[in-house]
C-alpha cells in the first residue's frame, strides 16, 4: 500500500512508533525512510550522498511539511500527542505571565 500524502504518513507512523510523537528528527528520516523503500530504494545501502541527492531532487516528503502535519495532528488528536507536548502545554500559562512582565 502506497500512501502519498504526508498527513496520512505522518498519521500512521505516530500511531505505530510512538517514540516519534516527541521526536522531529526521528519522523523525518523514518519518513524518509518508509518513502525510498516505497519507490523501490534501499535505504540501508544508500550512500549520505544518495539520500542528498534524492532530497535535493524533491523526491523525498519536505521536512517542514512533516513537522507541521505531526504539529497539526497533535493539535487535533490528543492520541497522538508525546509527552514533551503535554509539558510544553502545561507551561503554557506561566510563559503567557513571562511575556505580558515585558509589555509586549
Amino acid at each position: 500500500m502506497q500512501i502519498k500524502k504526508s498527513k496520512d504518513r505522518v498519521r500512521l507512523l505516530l500511531v505505530k512508533q510512538p517514540k516519534l510523537r516527541d521526536d522531529d528528527n526521528k519522523l523525518l528520516a523514518t519518513a524518509w525512510f518508509e518513502e525510498l523503500k516505497e519507490k523501490g530504494y534501499n535505504p540501508t545501502t544508500m550512500t549520505a550522498f544518495d539520500l542528498l541527492k534524492h532530497i535535493s531532487l524533491g523526491n523525498l516528503s519536505n521536512s517542514e511539511s512533516i513537522r507541521r502535519c505531526r504539529a497539526r495532528l497533535q493539535e487535533i488528536d490528543s492520541s497522538l500527542r508525546g509527552n514533551i507536548y503535554k509539558q510544553r502545554h502545561k507551561e503554557t500559562k506561566r510563559v503567557k505571565d513571562d511575556l505580558q512582565s515585558f509589555n509586549i
